[in-house]
C-alpha cells in the first residue's frame, strides 16, 4: 500500500505510474504478439479478421475498465479517509454487479456476432473467421472484468506492482501458447482467440488469490457481500459515466473501421497494425492519468487539498516527457513496426500505408498525452460527467471527420481526424480545469 497524502508528488506519481505503464505495455504486448503471430503464420486474412473483431471486443473491455476506474476513484477516497469497511464494501458491490452484467454481455456477443459483422460490411472472404474469433473472445469478458475490478482495488491503495507481475506472467503464457498452437501446430485463428481468453482467466485467478491471501485489509468479508443500494448508486454515479466514456471510443472505432473496410483488405490489415502502434503510444499515457486520479482522490478523501494542484502539474510534466519518448520512437521505427505484422504477398502495400499514417501520429501523440492528464484531474475530483462529455466531443468529432476525409485522403485521414478530436477536447477541458480549481478553492 502507498499513502499518497504525504510525501513529494513527483516521487509518488512516478512510483505509482511506472508499474502501471509497464503493465499496460505488457498487456498490449501480448495483444500485439497475438496479432503478429496471426499475421505471420495464418496470413493477411487472419490479420484483417483480428483487426475487425478487435474494436468490437474493445467496446466491452473498455466499458468494463470504465466501471472499474470509477469504482477505483471511490476506493481511493475511502483509503485516503482510512475507511477500510467502506473500501471493502465498494469492491464487493462492484464485483457482484459487474460480473453478472459481463456474463450477460458474453452470451449476447456470441449470439449477435454475425449481425454485428454484417453491419460493419466485413468482406466476404474474411467474414467466417472474423465471426469465429469474435465469438471466442467474448467468452473472456467475465474474466477481464474480475481482473480489472480486483486490480482497481489494489491500485486504489497504491499497489501498482502486483498487477504488473500478473500481466507479465500472462503475457509470457499467451506468447508461448500462441507459438505452440499457431506457429508449430498450425491450429488456426480459433486457437489465437482461445489462448487470449485463457491468459485473461489466469490473470483473474492470480489477482483473486493475491487478494484472499495477501491483502486482508482490502479483501471483502462475508458481511460485505450484500448489495447496498446507496453504495451501488454511488458506484454507478462514478463508474457509469466513465464506462460510457470508455465505451464511446470503441464505438467510434467500429464506425471508423466501417469506413476503412471500404478501402480494401490491404488498408484493413494496415489499420490493424497501426492501431496496435496507437495503443502502445496512447494507452500507457493513461497510466500516468490513473496515477494522477489516485493521487488526487486520496488527497481529496484525506482533506489535503493543498497537495492537489502541485501534484497535477507534476503529472502533466510526466505526460509531456512520455510523449517525447514515444513520439521519437514512432517516427524512427514506423516502417519496422508495421513490418512486424505482415509478410509475403501484399506486404509492401500494407507497410507503405501504415508507415505514412504513423509519420503523422508521431507528432499528434502530444495531444492524447495532454488530454489524459487533464482527464486524470477531473476523475480524481469526482467530476465524471466532465470527462464523459469531453470524450464524447472528441470521439464524435473524430468519427465525423473520418467519414468526410477517408474517401478523399485514405488511411491518413484517420490521423488528421484523431488530431482534430483531441484539439476540440482540450479546448473544452482546459478552461474548465481553471474554473474548477478556482471554484473548489484549490491552493496553488
Amino acid at each position: 500500500m502507498t499513502d499518497m497524502t504525504t510525501g513529494a508528488p513527483r516521487r509518488l506519481l512516478l512510483r505509482h505510474a511506472l508499474p502501471l505503464l509497464l503493465g499496460n505495455w505488457l498487456q498490449l504486448s501480448y495483444n500485439a504478439i497475438d496479432t503478429i503471430i496471426a499475421g505471420r503464420f495464418l496470413g493477411q486474412n487472419a490479420l484483417a479478421a483480428e483487426g475487425i473483431a478487435g474494436p468490437v471486443m474493445n467496446l466491452v473491455i473498455l466499458a468494463i475498465t470504465g466501471l472499474c476506474i470509477g469504482a477505483g476513484v471511490l476506493m481511493s477516497e475511502a483509503f485516503g479517509a482510512k475507511d477500510f469497511h467502506r473500501l471493502r464494501q465498494i469492491l464487493a458491490n462492484t464485483l457482484l454487479v459487474g460480473f453478472s452484467v459481463c456474463c450477460f454481455l458474453a452470451l449476447a456477443g456470441i449470439a449477435l456476432a454475425k449481425p454485428i459483422l454484417s453491419f460493419l460490411a466485413v468482406p466476404k472472404e474474411i467474414f467466417g473467421i472474423s465471426a469465429t474469433y469474435l465469438r471466442i473472445t467474448f467468452l473472456g469478458a467475465p474474466f477481464t472484468f474480475c481482473y480489472n475490478a480486483l486490480t482497481a482495488g489494489l491500485k486504489s491503495v497504491g499497489d501498482a506492482d502486483t498487477p504488473l507481475k500478473f500481466l507479465a506472467f500472462s503475457a509470457i503464457l499467451n506468447a508461448v501458447l500462441d507459438l505452440i498452437f499457431l506457429g508449430i501446430l498450425h491450429f488456426g485463428i480459433f486457437c489465437s482467440a482461445l489462448t487470449t481468453v485463457f491468459a485473461e482467466a489466469v490473470c483473474a485467478g492470480l489477482a483473486l488469490y493475491h487478494l484472499i491471501h495477501r491483502m486482508p485489509q482490502l479483501c471483502p468479508k462475508r458481511e460485505h457481500w450484500r448489495l447496498n443500494p446507496v453504495l451501488l448508486r454511488q458506484i454507478l454515479r462514478y463508474g457509469g459515466p466513465t464506462a460510457l466514456q470508455q465505451a464511446i471510443q470503441p464505438v467510434c472505432k467500429v464506425l471508423i473501421q466501417g469506413q476503412v473496410n471500404t478501402l480494401g483488405v490491404s488498408a484493413i490489415a494496415a489499420f490493424n497494425a497501426v492501431t496496435r502502434a496507437d495503443d502502445f503510444a496512447c494507452i500507457p499515457a493513461q497510466s500516468i492519468s490513473s496515477a494522477i486520479s489516485t493521487y488526487i482522490a486520496q488527497n481529496r478523501g484525506a482533506g489535503t487539498l493543498e497537495r492537489i494542484r502541485p501534484g497535477f502539474r507534476t503529472g502533466i510534466r510526466l505526460e509531456l516527457c512520455y510523449w517525447v519518448l514515444i513520439g521519437t520512437l514512432t517516427a524512427l521505427l514506423r516502417v519496422p513496426l508495421v513490418s512486424l505484422f505482415v509478410t509475403g504477398d501484399g506486404s509492401a502495400a500494407v507497410i507503405a500505408l501504415g508507415s505514412q499514417y504513423l509519420s503523422w501520429m508521431a507528432l499528434f501523440y502530444l495531444l492524447p498525452a495532454m488530454t489524459n492528464g487533464v482527464q486524470g484531474f477531473f476523475r480524481g475530483m469526482g467530476k465524471m460527467y466532465t470527462t464523459m462529455l469531453g470524450t464524447f466531443l472528441q470521439a464524435g468529432l473524430r468519427t465525423v471527420c473520418a467519414y468526410l476525409l477517408v474517401p478523399r485522403l485514405g488511411l491518413t485521414a484517420i490521423a488528421f481526424s484523431c488530431a482534430i478530436g483531441w484539439c476540440a477536447m482540450l479546448l473544452f477541458e482546459v478552461p474548465y480545469y481553471f474554473y474548477t480549481a478556482h471554484r473548489r478553492q484549490l491552493p496553488r
